[in-house]
């Protein structure tokens, strides 16, 4: 059993030591055997697949932000979902009970999301009038 704080926290600073040396390794090995060939092409910012033209203050789609907030709801579900597995045991029928409705109400928001047309992300479909 460790009798100090150094004996204690010794095998984290050896694996923080490990850790910012690999990374040392692999970039210094990078930029040795890399290739550096330079050209308007690879200078140019890549901008998801799409010509960066215009202004960088441009306004975002809403949906933008939608998706962030799903992709946030779902973080948060899976952050909850690890306390709950750790004491899964402990809590039996009732924690089994709890967690589902929790994902219950997790998947109806959702699929509230995914009808709303939030996660369609491309051309807008023009919707044809029946008479």
């Amino acid at each position: 059993m460790p009798s100090s704080y150094i004996e204690l926290y010794f095998p984290v600073l050896v694996q923080v030591l490990i850790a910012l040396a690999v990374a040392a390794g692999l970039i210094g090995v990078s930029a040795l055997l890399g290739n550096r060939a330079k050209s308007a092409q690879k200078d140019t910012p890549y901008e998801s697949g799409m010509i960066p033209v215009g202004s960088a203050r441009e306004r975002f789609s809403v949906k933008f932000y939608l998706v962030g907030m799903v992709f946030i709801l779902f973080d948060i579900e899976a952050i909850f979902l690890y306390p709950w597995a750790v004491v899964y045991r402990q809590l039996k029928l009732f924690g089994f009970f709890e967690m589902l409705i929790f994902v219950a109400l997790v998947l109806i928001g959702f699929f509230y999301v995914w009808r709303q047309g939030a996660l369609d992300w491309g051309p807008e479909k023009k919707k044809e009038k029946k008479k």
